[in-house]
Parts: structure tokens; sequence; C-alpha cells
């Protein structure tokens, strides 16, 4: 049986598929662990720094990141919000039934994108608002697992006039299990076939 192996082995070795399939997986796998460690060093800048910018899009879809929004809305961060990915028959108080405790806000100042599934049809849906709104420079707001592939998707399909900020949060833990890190890195080496 050990012989079998290793004559079966031999004739694998001498065929030019099993060198061609032994290269294509190799650099699938170095590009997998390359997104890994792009999607694990991204920081957090939402604690680094107090940015502005003309627009914020919001994307849902993580703890903490609408609010987010609505704070840099408040603080006058941001002229406008975009909220992209929202249920499409969700209200505005429903997203947000703090509004009362923001003061001056107005819903004019605030986008709901309903269209939007994925981190894709984000960047999709979300341009022609943000150009609509005339925003110059946008932050982008999202967790930081998600930030990577999203900045890399809205850059790909932003047009280069427009300026794209990161603005990273933590909705839940500052590190993701390696569970969460190794499908999100997944998913980011799906995109950079196809969406970057």
């Amino acid at each position: 049986m050990k012989s079998k192996f290793w004559r079966i082995a031999k004739v694998l070795l001498r065929s030019r598929p099993f060198w061609v399939l032994l290269f294509f997986v190799g650099t699938v796998l170095y590009r997998f662990y390359d997104e890994y460690q792009n999607v694990q060093h991204e920081t957090v800048q939402s604690w680094l720094k107090t940015p502005t910018a003309d627009c914020a899009v919001v994307l849902t879809g993580g703890a903490g990141r609408v609010r987010e929004g609505f704070d840099l809305l408040a603080n006058q961060n941001v002229k406008k919000l975009v909220i992209s990915g929202v249920y499409s028959n969700a209200r505005l108080r429903e997203i947000m039934p703090v509004w009362p405790f923001y003061g001056s806000l107005t819903e004019n100042d605030v986008v709901l994108d309903r269209r939007s599934e994925t981190t894709y049809g984000n960047a999709q849906q979300s341009l022609p608002i943000v150009e609509a709104l005339k925003c110059r420079d946008i932050l982008l707001v999202t967790s930081r697992l998600h930030m990577y592939r999203s900045y890399r998707t809205f850059r790909a399909t932003f047009p280069e006039n427009i300026y794209i900020q990161k603005h990273a949060i933590i909705g839940g833990r500052y590190e993701s299990s390696v569970w969460e890190t190794t499908f999100e890195a997944l998913k980011s080496l799906f995109y950079s076939f196809w969406a970057y």
C-alpha cells in the first residue's frame, strides 16, 4: 500500500496540471493571507481625531454605526448624513429613536438609502446621493472589521475628485475573533477579483 502511494505521488509530481494547480492554490492562499493582514491591521480613527467633511456615509449592519453618524451630524462635523443599507420600510425615527435628544437636527440633513444590500451596493447607491448633495469629501463610517473592504470598494466606485476619509468605529469588542476576521478576509478576497 505504501509503494502504491509513492507511485501515485511520482506520477502527480511529473504532471504539469499538478504544478499549475499547486501554483494556483499557493497564489490564492498568499492573497488570502494578505487580505487577512489588511483586515486585521485597520485602525480605529474615531478615537484618534475629530474629522470634518461635507457628508458622512454610514454603512448599516453593525452596532454603533448609525449613532456615530448622528453624533457627527449633531456636532457639525458633517453637513449631511447618508445612511446606506436601511430596510425598505424603515423610518428615520425607528432607526434613531433617541432623535429628540439631538436637539436642532433636521430630517432634511439625513438621506436614507433603502436599496443597498451589500457593500458593493452601498457604494453604487451612495454615489448618486453624494453627488446630488454636492459633497466634495465624505467620512466613510463603518466598523473596524468592515473598513478595509468598504474603503476599497468605495474608492473603486467613487471618482477621484471625491475625497474619502476612513472613520472606523468599534461596535463591540476591539479585537475581532479569528473566525470573524477570516470570514471578512474571504469576503475581501472575493471582492478583490471584481469590485476593486
